[in-house]
């Protein structure tokens, strides 16, 4: 088997017959995936709830084997039922005999004899890495694992691990009990650690008492990694372990490298940890955090989560350069062309530093967003994402509209330029929600732009399974001619000139705004 960045591989034997049958058909897509063994916490904040959330967050598929089953809140640990390992025992069966795991995480293993059923099953069923978070205590301070499971840790999981995450506590106690309380200790520990035998130890500070940082050591065996980061202010501490621990398996699972996967996983934490500080869930220590940072956005705010064909009727396109032309800012021209009737706005600014189109597009946002008008970047997609907007527009020679989307999230409005049929059922295909047609007319907005005139707009409509906005050349003289195209998937045109090459954007944006709707109608 192969092994992931220098991650072990495991003996020879695999999945079963009909796992290994559904994996041959070339058109199948083969996901990441990740299996954590663990214990359940009715809280949702840490173990097999965390797990999961981090995984999808990740854009990874986790399946789950639950070892025990906790009645907790956010003020603590009021009980824990241990499963009968025979039964974690034919959990672990069912799914390691189906699915094809890139990486086994392990949280909650609170006896030996789950543990043993554990190391049986990934004897009969191996996978490419093994990541091992010690859980011992919760954050509350419940005891979870007791010393009954140190040895066969130490003897028999520890050895066969390609990482594991203890925190200062848990490192400690793996240790016999050893004072640690500094990064020096730290990296004295994490030595101690690797002579168990697991290729790589992390070993987390987020404990360590006076400290500015949040200090955790990697040691892979020959080199040290202090990797810190600012300790954030928050009791929404709960779930950090679990919550790193499986965004490494997740991470792991999509090919990234050990040292990359541990990188990545700090980042996320510290992130989800600073954004979700003032969120309050129950009324004591939350998490982990809201790992799709969404429980901030207020869905009253947002109009265009579910898209709307019609709002493409007249789609606005900026242009920097115009706007410079008659000493306007693109803030004024977008007011005033949602004031004069346009449904959509596509910013399109391509001389603009970045950090100017930034602050930009954070002012265009709350106009739209006041005024419950979709928002759009054209092209780039960092700043669709650092404003929040409703969404992206790609060309053909942009980043490819299936990559856009996992970027993206499913909720966004993505539209993609199109010449050809043929195009235009890709769009379809790669999860678009609009086409752009054009240019239909010539126009001096893009040089060299290949123009498909009336009939090619409706070759593309015909063949199109997703709404259409014509582009290119269009104005008050030639809408109508646009809009009489026998199309029921035509839904509006988009221009640039038109409006913003215009002494006054809200005057024109009316006189077009009335001819489409004017042609609309009677067509």
């Amino acid at each position: 088997m192969n092994s992931l960045g220098g991650i072990r591989s495991w003996p020879a034997s695999w999945r079963s017959t009909t796992a290994s049958m559904t994996t041959t058909t070339e058109s199948v897509r083969k996901v990441a995936q990740v299996l954590t063994v663990a214990g359940s916490d009715s809280g949702a904040g840490a173990g097999i709830q965390a797990d999961l959330k981090v995984c999808a967050a990740r854009g990874v598929y986790c399946a789950s084997v639950i070892t025990a089953v906790t009645a907790q809140n956010t003020r603590g640990v009021q009980s824990v039922h241990l499963l009968p390992p025979q039964f974690v025992s034919e959990q672990l069966k069912s799914v390691l005999s189906d699915f094809e795991f890139d990486v086994v995480k392990t949280g909650m293993l609170a006896s030996p004899e789950i543990v043993e059923v554990l190391l049986q099953n990934l004897s009969d069923f191996p996978v490419r890495a093994l990541v091992v978070d010690p859980v011992m205590v919760s954050t509350s301070g419940h005891v979870l694992a007791g010393s009954s499971v140190l040895s066969i840790f130490r003897e028999r999981l520890l050895p066969i691990a390609d990482i594991i995450t203890p925190n200062v506590k848990e490192a400690s106690a793996l240790l016999g009990g050893v004072r640690i309380e500094t990064v020096a200790e730290m990296r004295s520990a994490a030595k101690s650690l690797h002579e168990m035998g697991p290729r790589v130890v992390l070993v987390k500070g987020g404990d360590l008492p006076d400290s500015s940082d949040s200090v955790d050591v990697y040691f892979d065996g020959k080199e040290f990694h202090e990797l810190r980061s600012p300790r954030v202010a928050t009791r929404n501490t709960h779930g950090t372990g679990c919550t790193l621990a499986s965004c490494i398996a997740a991470e792991l699972a999509k090919g990234s490298s050990m040292l990359s996967a541990v990188k990545v996983a700090k980042r996320f934490v510290d992130n989800a940890l600073n954004y979700s500080k003032d969120i309050a869930i129950g009324s004591g220590k939350q998490g982990p955090f809201d790992h799709f940072l969404g429980l901030k956005k207020d869905p009253q705010s947002y109009r265009c989560s579910a898209f709307n064909p019609d709002d493409l009727f007249l789609y606005a396109v900026t242009d920097s350069r115009m706007n410079q032309k008659w000493n306007r800012s693109i803030v004024d021209a977008v007011k005033a062309a949602i004031e004069g009737g346009a449904t959509i706005i596509q910013l399109r600014e391509k001389e603009a530093e970045t950090r100017v189109f930034l602050e930009e597009a954070k002012s265009c946002v709350e106009i739209c967003r006041s005024h419950g008008v979709c928002l759009l970047i054209n092209d780039r997609i960092d700043i669709a994402l650092a404003c929040d907007a409703d969404g992206v527009h790609v060309g053909q020679s942009d980043m490819p509209v299936d990559l856009v989307r996992s970027l993206l999230g499913p909720d966004k409005i993505i539209g993609v330029s199109c010449k050809t049929p043929e195009q235009a059922h890709q769009a379809w295909k790669d999860g678009a929600d609009y086409i752009g047609s054009g240019g239909v007319f010539p126009t001096n907005t893009k040089a060299n732009n290949r123009t498909i005139g009336l009939d090619g707009l409706g070759e593309v409509c015909k063949a199109s399974k997703l709404p259409v906005v014509a582009i290119g050349g269009i104005g008050i003289s030639n809408a109508e001619s646009v809009m009489r195209i026998d199309a029921p998937n035509l839904k509006g045109v988009a221009v640039v000139s038109a409006l913003f090459d215009q002494e006054c954007v809200l005057t024109q944006t009316k006189k077009l705004h009335k001819t489409l709707k004017e042609s609309k109608t009677e067509h």
